[in-house]
């Protein structure tokens, strides 16, 4: 597929592609970025960058996403670099050396981008099958190996070596080191849009924005940032839930002192008085399937419920994978939540056979923990109600439901997926309000409404 052809056609491919990666991004917002490109000089890369991000970026997780694509449907004129003979011809050592005095520097300068893009052309277009060659990151950055330069780069740097000082250009030089391979990264993306088309190299490296990752799919990196969204999360969470309750407190009507205020009117009660509202905060009891499948999730919902646990005026919380039991204990106040986490697998009594049993947990539950489910307790389950073909137990769980308060079950697996395979998700669905929670937005949106 070409590029497109005029300014317009870019930029509604740019706004599409944004929401194919998960940004939303409305269509008033799309007109405002239009009208942006009207007041500002579209000579200037830059400038148009902030444009569009000032009018279509909400958040600043949606941020990399958003630099990504743009790169993609409106990247850098090649500067004269990548045709430089002095570069082409320049034998590795002296290539390395220019990488040297361009990591000690600024990677702003345009010479650090402009060099890492004449580095793919020499070493990123390699053989990927048979007649067929095509660009990649690896090569150039083997040949260059930025990271043996930093002794190099120290000492051009300093003086003396040690303390302080040396720290700081170790940061320095590894934040440089990370904005090279950024830049031949983005430039080997552009290579291949250019020859392959730039929406389908857009829709595989654009990654989600991180409240949109889905769980069970969530790269290393990806669960190291989910777990730092947490706190950010509960915080947010647990304000939006204080406002909703404080606006929403309005107590009974005190027909006493309604007719004494009444008296000064002629009896007519102008003014109603109301009693104090009774406090109210649920207990919340948690069914936490922690079986290898749905690990990554269930472990992200046990670190946001522990972290909203002041919302309820008891959280206990539970975890099974063919037989079930409390690890409340493993939470208490002052303990390291990952830590918690760690061993909850080691120390929890959980496993039988290591197979899914939904049915068996329910009846165990049921039996060692008569007293958990009351009238003031919100009843979560987290799962994908894959049970391996084992009786469901649905009386049981329609008896613990009809104990509860309120209850839920949250399901990581997309909808589509529901009741294929071993799957009772709707036999579940029919006896606990089943909601797909695939990523961290989801679960927010799920959290508010519960309490």
């Amino acid at each position: 597929m070409t590029a497109p052809a005029s300014l317009v056609d870019r930029h509604v491919g740019f706004v599409h592609a944004l929401r194919e990666a998960g940004l939303p991004v409305s269509p008033a917002e799309g007109l405002d970025a239009a009208h942006a490109l009207m007041v500002i000089d579209l000579t200037e890369r830059e400038t148009l960058r902030e444009a569009y991000a000032a009018t279509l970026v909400k958040r600043p997780a949606h941020r990399p996403g958003f630099d990504l694509l743009f790169d993609l449907w409106f990247p850098p004129v090649a500067g004269r670099t990548e045709n430089d003979p002095a570069v082409e011809d320049a034998a590795l050592p002296e290539l390395r050396e220019r990488l040297a005095e361009l990591l000690t520097g600024d990677p702003a300068d345009p010479a650090f981008r402009e060099f890492a893009r004449a580095m793919v052309g020499r070493f990123g277009q390699v053989q990927a099958a048979p007649g067929r060659q095509s660009w990649f990151s690896f090569p150039v950055l083997r040949a260059l190996s930025p990271e043996t330069l930093v002794a190099r780069m120290l000492n051009a740097m300093l003086d003396e070596r040690g303390g302080l000082p040396e720290k700081v250009a170790r940061q320095h030089i590894a934040r440089t080191i990370e904005a090279f391979t950024e830049a031949v990264a983005s430039d080997v993306r552009r290579r291949i849009a250019e020859e392959s088309g730039i929406e389908k190299i857009a829709r595989s490296a654009a990654r989600p924005p991180i409240d949109r990752v889905d769980f069970l799919r969530a790269t290393k990196e990806e669960l190291a940032r989910l777990r730092r969204e947490v706190y950010p999360l509960a915080r947010r969470l647990a304000t939006r839930l204080s406002i909703r309750q404080k606006r929403g407190r309005r107590g009974r009507l005190d027909f006493r002192r309604t007719v004494r205020a009444s008296l000064s009117t002629g009896g007519v009660p102008l003014t109603t008085h109301l009693r104090p509202p009774r406090p109210h905060r649920p207990e919340l009891v948690v069914l936490c399937d922690a079986s290898d499948s749905v690990s990554t999730f269930s472990h992200f919902t046990l670190l946001l419920t522990f972290a909203l646990r002041e919302q309820f005026t008891k959280v206990r919380a539970f975890a099974f994978v063919d037989t079930v039991d409390e690890i409340t204990g493993l939470f208490a106040p002052g303990a390291d939540v990952l830590d918690a986490i760690g061993r909850l697998t080691e120390e929890a009594d959980i496993v039988r056979f290591g197979r899914t049993d939904y049915g068996h947990v329910f009846e165990r539950f049921a039996e060692r923990f008569p007293d958990a489910v009351g009238p003031r307790t919100s009843l979560l389950i987290l799962g994908d109600a894959r049970s391996n073909y084992q009786v469901p137990a649905l009386g049981t769980l329609k008896r613990l439901a009809g104990q509860a308060r309120h209850a839920h079950w949250l399901n990581p697996e997309p909808r589509a997926q529901w009741d294929t395979g071993d799957s009772l998700a709707t036999s579940y669905g029919s006896v606990v309000p089943m909601h797909e929670c695939r990523n961290v937005a989801q679960l927010a949106a799920f959290v508010e409404t519960l309490a």
